[in-house]
């Protein structure tokens, strides 16, 4: 991954590697999905629908729990009642075995959880009036399996017809099987990988998951699994070969991360807390859908939700800080992993958000998208932390310029309009594809909070011009949008920076600063804008300028 933060930091860096982590995949049978569907595998499974009721249904349930337990318990696995709100991960975790050439089944845990149920409905003479879906809480027996390419995995299996289930995995379990066969040396600390030996090494093993040739592999472990070790309690080999039963697999969530492996574990905490300081501080949260590449039209359903959106600080444990960008489906996290790695995590909760589709064939497609999503918020990061001004380029903002034909005027950061075109520009300029002027508008309306009339695209165009004569903004070849290179995008950040934390804060004390005790809360922040301020009131007495 070209990215920027790994090039700032790159002295104080090991490696880096961008790697899948978790990967949730649903697993349907897709002639069973609608009701004629249903009933014609029904016909071919017991000859005809005669039986074709609630009744039958549920024993499925009932003779998929018997088997399993027995066999279960034949081949010493434990199988766990998990209750309302236990973490199953964790239950599972007691059980992992210590035989690391260990292959197959090692626990099952049962939980209630909604699932896709059928439910026939029957006129009084019995005949099949309707047959719709419900989804109630049933019984699932996730089977938590050890497989020699992708270590731990679990499927989550429902055992009423027509059998969904969920296959989960784990990228870093997939490359660290790979680095070991590589013969690499390594420390994993859960799904992460904190010190390797060659981790040039290591980010190929882990970008051969985002190429085309990884839909493969996935496809295998899941068919390896699921037909023999799980689906044959329900539905043994001879019936599913019968009916032609074949499991279609479609993406749910998906995680890709971006790994900084740090070479002190002390640099990196600065850097993140740094990091996050910055981009909680800075970053318009309204505007966040633009980072993640999405922006939902106005819809005419009164009912229908607005999507989520909000920026969030967490502190799970101690010395952990995790912050978080949230937008409908898709979350962006940036936090600490271990001693050493600090991770940029973007997470789609619905891949069907997704440009493209949701099918196992479109996953490249969907790991692109949300590498592309990392890519803009590391530029976003990497432009609040280096921010830099050139020694001639105040003195040349004033400056008309020329765009084409056209001569513009000059910038002044003192008239609040210009400043909230560059705000609303640096929100605007991670979303794919550039953005438009009337979203320039838009933006610029909601921050200084004026009417439509008051500030229209015309206006927009306009200030939008004296930026382009600066090269700051540029079209994006023929067409109506525009879009902001990484140059532009550091020096606005500058100006915006410098003036509003750096240059109001000194002059707000100058001429009269802050005298008494210091409040008990103070901030490193407020201590050191506090001496700036009295070392700069001290200045100007000694200049003989202050009054």
């Amino acid at each position: 991954m070209d990215n920027v933060l790994r090039e700032s930091y790159a002295e104080l860096l090991d490696g880096a590697y961008e790697c899948v982590d978790r990967l949730v995949l649903n697993a349907y049978f897709k002639l069973a999905q609608s009701p004629g569907g249903f009933r014609h595998w029904w016909r071919q499974l017991q000859g005809s629908d005669a039986d074709l009721d609630n009744t039958h249904l549920m024993r499925f349930a009932g003779r998929f729990a018997r088997r399993v337990r027995a066999y279960a318990h034949k081949h010493s696995i434990p199988v766990v009642d998990c209750g309302r709100g236990e973490r199953q991960h964790l239950v599972a975790a007691q059980y992992l075995p210590e035989d690391s050439t260990f292959t197959g089944v090692f626990a099952i845990l049962v939980k209630r959880a909604p699932a896709p149920v059928w439910d026939v409905q029957t006129t009084k003479d019995g005949r099949i009036r309707n047959l719709r879906k419900k989804y109630p809480y049933v019984k699932q027996y996730a089977f938590h399996i050890l497989d020699p390419d992708w270590g731990h995995l679990i499927i989550k299996l429902c055992p009423h017809p027509p059998f969904g289930a969920q296959i989960i995995l784990n990228g870093h379990e997939y490359v660290a099987r790979q680095a070991h066969r590589a013969q690499l040396t390594f420390t994993q600390e859960g799904n992460c990988f904190t010190q390797v030996s060659d981790p040039t090494h290591l980010a190929q093993l882990a970008d051969t998951l985002r190429s085309p040739d990884a839909v493969g592999p996935l496809r295998q472990v899941c068919e390896r699994w699921i037909y023999t070790t799980c689906l044959n309690f329900a539905l043994p080999l001879e019936a599913q070969a019968r009916t032609r039963f074949e499991y279609q697999y479609s993406v749910y969530q998906l995680e890709l991360s971006y790994n900084l492996l740090f070479q002190r574990g002390q640099q990196m905490e600065q850097v993140a807390q740094g990091l996050i300081d910055r981009v909680r501080t800075t970053v318009d949260i309204p505007t966040l859908k633009t980072i993640f590449g999405k922006k939902r039209r106005p819809t005419h359903r009164a009912r229908r939700r607005s999507p989520r959106l909000e920026r969030v600080i967490e502190k799970p444990v101690y010395d952990l800080t995790v912050f978080k960008l949230h937008f409908d489906k898709l979350t962006l996290k940036l936090y600490t992993k271990g001693a050493h790695v600090l991770r940029l995590e973007v997470i789609t909760h619905n891949a069907r958000t997704l440009p493209g589709g949701s099918t196992l064939v479109n996953l490249p497609a969907m790991l692109t998208h949300l590498h592309a999503i990392l890519r803009r918020f590391s530029a976003v990061l990497h432009c609040l932390d280096t921010a830099f001004v050139s020694s001639d380029l105040l003195e040349h903002l004033p400056e008309a310029t020329q765009v084409g034909r056209t001569r513009v005027g000059g910038i002044d950061l003192n008239q609040p309009r210009i400043r909230a075109v560059m705000q609303a520009l640096l929100n605007l300029a991670a979303q794919p594809g550039g953005f438009r002027v009337t979203e320039l508008a838009a933006h610029v309306r909601a921050k200084l909070n004026l009417p439509a009339t008051a500030y229209t695209s015309r206006h927009a165009a306009y200030d939008l011009k004296k930026l382009r004569g600066k090269h700051w903004v540029h079209k994006r070849g023929r067409s109506r949008r525009y879009e902001i290179p990484p140059e532009g995008l550091r020096i606005m950040t500058a100006l915006l920076v410098l003036r509003e934390q750096v240059i109001k804060p000194v002059l707000a004390g100058v001429l009269k600063p802050k005298r008494g005790p210091k409040p008990a809360q103070q901030t490193q922040r407020d201590a050191l804008y506090q001496a700036i301020q009295l070392a700069m009131f001290n200045l100007f007495q000694a200049l003989g300028i202050a009054v």
